[in-house]
This record gives structure tokens, sequence and C-alpha cells, in this order.
């Protein structure tokens, strides 16, 4: 049988198959579904910082809902400090302590206060490790590309000197140089990144005249960004490399390790084919290696990889200009317009 085995920041997993962070998770029968059908890993779904904002409000319109109803009735409720997102971090070290597994928190957040302070809190909860999920949204005109990366790297920085358990960064497919900010990660101290964050996007509903926000899954192909990337990174980081977006089964996951990823990060496909298809997934990876004679999976990882391949064209512009090429031959239209 296959060794199956990797680490993921530190963090040995039985299999490279991690269910990524969704509302799939927030529920402890899905948990151990998952845990028994063979997921390696579970990134518990994110705590964000509106969401610690939106219960502090909360929190506060109650307290003060019936303050001077008269004149000696200056507060019936007594000074209580805010106790913040604590039904979350109650949930995520609940959550911890009913699987095996390794689980690992996410964090979304803006201030770079709120991003040390929670992911303080959450270590507490007894997760293997923390998730730092970098998605930016621009919000004003003159903040500068560069104050963002900084900005992010200062924060990967004082959590990782701040936090005992290991730190990955996800980050979106939106910087000008991907690679150099990967290699400025690796310097800010993380131990991991994923590539890449699925971003929800609003839409317009014409007819209502209204903006939507529809849940929409990845598409078949959609993991080709990520799989650029592994085949670039491969070798030339010591970070672990995560692969996340579009892996719909067993063969987008061995693609992926074949460029280079260390794992993968699954929620799309099971949303669609069920939370027991981790099992098929980690089903195929097992046959597909017994049949090409593979031990584990660093026989085979990174060998499709930027450093290993012999064609030196297969992650360079070139490879654009053929495929641009070959689809103007194929394009023959049977007449003009």
């Amino acid at each position: 049988m296959s060794n199956l085995k990797t680490n993921y920041m530190g963090i040995d997993l039985k299999n490279p198959l991690v269910v990524g962070a969704s509302n799939l998770v927030d529920n402890l029968d899905h948990l151990k579904r998952l845990e028994d059908s063979g997921a390696g890993a579970i990134v518990y779904k994110s705590l964000f910082e509106e969401q610690i904002q939106l219960e502090s409000f909360f929190e506060e319109e109650a307290m003060a809902e019936f303050n001077n109803r008269h004149a000696e009735m200056i507060n019936i409720y007594p000074e209580m400090k805010d106790a913040g997102p604590a039904v979350f971090l109650k949930k995520l070290q609940t959550a911890k302590q009913s699987v095996d597994i390794p689980l690992i928190a996410s964090l979304n957040c803006v201030s770079r206060d709120i991003w040390l302070e929670y992911a303080k809190e959450i270590e507490k909860t007894g997760v293997d490790g923390l998730e730092l999920n970098f998605y930016e949204s621009p919000r004003e005109f003159g903040v500068s590309g560069h104050a963002i990366l900084e900005e992010q790297l200062k924060i990967t920085n004082e959590i990782k000197e701040n936090l005992k358990i290991p730190v990955a960064v996800k980050l979106s497919p939106y910087y000008t140089n991907t690679l150099r900010f990967v290699n400025m990660m690796e310097g800010a101290g993380a131990d991991a990144v994923v590539l890449f964050n699925k971003l929800f996007q609003p839409n317009i509903d014409i007819e209502a005249e209204k903006m939507s926000y529809e849940f929409n899954n990845s598409g078949k192909g959609d993991y080709r960004l990520a799989l650029r990337f592994m085949g670039l990174l491969h070798g030339k980081t010591n970070l672990h490399l995560i692969a996340s977006t579009g892996i719909k089964d067993g063969k987008d996951l061995i693609k992926m390790i074949l460029a280079g990823a260390q794992a993968v990060q699954v929620v799309s496909t099971l949303y669609q084919n069920g939370l027991d298809y981790t099992n098929t997934i980690i089903r195929y990876l097992e046959s597909w290696m017994e049949r090409k004679g593979y031990n584990s999976l660093d026989d085979f990882r990174g060998k499709l990889s930027k450093e290993n391949m012999k064609d030196p064209f297969a992650y360079k512009r070139a490879q654009y200009v053929d495929i641009l090429m070959k689809s103007v031959e194929l394009y023959k239209p049977n007449k003009m317009v």
C-alpha cells in the first residue's frame, strides 16, 4: 500500500487532502464524517473581523436598551466587558476536541491589533495551526499596493513572534509579483502559503435592479492558476506550498503534487458531491500511485515543476505564444462576416 503521508507547515498528515474553510465544517457531525471518510486535516470556518465588530455592536445595543428609564435608573445592567466572538471560540475548541485529525483555524481581519488579539485567543483553543486569510479588498484610492503588502508582512511577523503554533498565509491571486511576495512571506516567518483564496464577488440582478450575492462554486479547470504558481515556486522557497481553488477530484490533486504542492484544500467539490467524496479522491490517488509504482508522495512531488522539467518554456511566456498560434490555426470559419 502506498504511503500517502505528508507534512503541512510542520503538522504531520496521513494524506494530502485538507478540507478548506467553509460553513460545511461548522457542524460536529460533518467534522466526524469528513474525518471518517479520510480527510487528512480540516480548516475550520474563518473568523472575520466584521463578525467581531457586529457582536460587539449587538452587545452594546442590548446593554443600553433600558438606560435612563427614569432619573434614578441610570443603567439597569451591571458593567460588563464585551465577550466578543466567545461563541465562535467555544465552538472552535469543541470542534478541535471532537476530531483526532489536525484542525486548523482561519482568521480574516483588517486592523493589525485585532489580527494579533484574536490570533492569541484562537491559539488558546488548542488548534494545531492558524491560517491567515489575507482577503484585502481595496477601500481607499490613496492606499498604495506597497502599503498593503507591508501591512500584511508586519501582521504575519507579529503573529509568528507571539504564537507557538505554525502559521500559514492564504493569498489572493492579485499581487503584482506573487513569486516575490511569497519569498517575502518566508522572510516574515510564515510556515506555508495557500494559493489561492476563492473570492466571492458581487453581481447585479437586472430585473430587480439590485445587488445580488451568490455562492459560486469553483469550476472545472479553475485550479490552473494555482498549478502554474506551484510549478514556479517548487524548489525556490522553504515554505510549504498548499494548492487551493478548483480542485475537484483525484486527478486534480495528483496534478498539484506533480507541480510541487505539499497538500491541497478542497471545498466546492464537497458541496457538489457530498462529504464522503473525500474518500473517493484519496482512493484515486492511492490507486494511481500503485499503478505508477510510486511508494510515497515525495517520489513524484515537483516532478513537473519548472525546476525539474527539461522544457525551458513550460512555465514561460513562450508557452502562451505557442498556444495562441495553434488556436489561430484551428480557427477556420466557413465564411468571413
